[in-house]
């Protein structure tokens, strides 16, 4: 028995001074590197962004969302986009229609003249379980172009959402890349999106001017690295995380984790925040992003506290 567990101790002792070895090893030979600052993010923070224009006020992605927004001072919106079967960009979050209007099919499938017939405000209800929006011309689907043009003064963060592996999902990136050059809007914009890939495509076309967000990969490899002590293994390739608080019961709101990524001067977002205490504990730990449903009750915080 005393020589089973002497032999387990030199085991123990052998692996921790394999691991403190590497450590020590590529602490010398590694350093992560820090991303410059791009011209999207000097701009004072925090930032507040309403999520899909606010769809806790108006109908999601529309008009009427992204005005209502803009009367409660956001510095910008957080939104989706997905392409149309001509090929246009429209700022939409499903790949239904069905969900948001009184139509039914999937955006890919419908050209932009057939999606601009559809009434987007149809399924919302006010907190009074009304249908304000219904019919309303300001309720109808819009491009991204459109979006960028009407509202010049706000920052626009785009989640692309086609999957990469489809046809419009391997059109994406290079469309909203020549969009976004024709119009001339490199530092308005931030690109993000759930597909690595999609990022990483988009990258080959925009090289490190415009402002980028991270996959579900880079984030996971980013906790992984702060969790184990090996931060300095990780360099990052994105310019924000935009994350929930918690993600599978793993807290990504931690104080440290918001330091150590500010420390790689990754700013670092959360969504969907809608609780007022909320946003303002996120705020207090460092976040330089909230991206909320309700613009009304970020609007009362900043003006109460900061």
């Amino acid at each position: 028995m005393k020589k089973c567990t002497k032999s387990l101790l030199a085991a123990i002792g052998i692996t921790g001074g394999l691991i403190g070895g590497l450590w020590v090893g590529t602490k010398v030979t590694r350093e992560p590197k820090i991303r410059d600052i791009k011209p999207y993010f000097r701009h004072r923070s925090p930032y507040v962004f309403a999520h899909r224009g606010g769809m806790g006020l108006a109908p999601e992605h529309t008009i009427a969302a992204f005005d209502k927004a803009s009367k409660f001072d956001v510095d910008g919106f957080e939104v989706d986009i997905r392409m149309t079967k001509d090929e246009e960009i429209v700022v939409f979050h499903d790949a239904y229609v069905d969900r948001t209007s009184n139509g039914a099919g999937r955006i890919s499938n419908l050209t932009l003249d057939e999606l601009k017939k559809l009434d987007f405000g149809y399924h919302f209800r006010d907190a009074e379980g009304n249908h304000p929006y219904r019919e309303s011309e300001d309720a109808r689907i819009i491009t991204l172009r459109e979006l960028i043009e009407r509202y010049p003064d706000k920052l626009i963060n785009i989640d692309i959402k086609d999957d990469p592996n489809s046809y419009e999902g391997s059109l994406m990136p290079s469309l909203l890349y020549r969009l976004i050059d024709e119009l001339d809007v490199q530092d308005r914009v931030l690109i993000t999106s759930f597909y690595d890939a999609q990022i990483d495509r988009f990258q080959l076309y925009s090289g490190d001017d415009i402002a980028l967000g991270s996959g579900e990969e880079q984030v996971r490899n980013a906790y992984l690295a702060y969790a184990s002590g090996f931060k300095h293994l990780f360099s990052p390739k994105a310019d924000t995380f935009q994350i929930p608080p918690r993600y599978n019961n793993i807290p990504l709101n931690k104080e440290g984790f918001i330091d150590y990524l500010q420390s790689l001067n990754i700013a670092v977002g959360y969504w969907v925040i809608n609780e007022m205490d909320e946003m303002d504990e996120l705020i207090q730990k460092g976040a330089h992003t909230i991206v909320t449903d309700y613009p009304d009750i970020s609007h009362h915080l900043m003006n109460e506290r900061y």
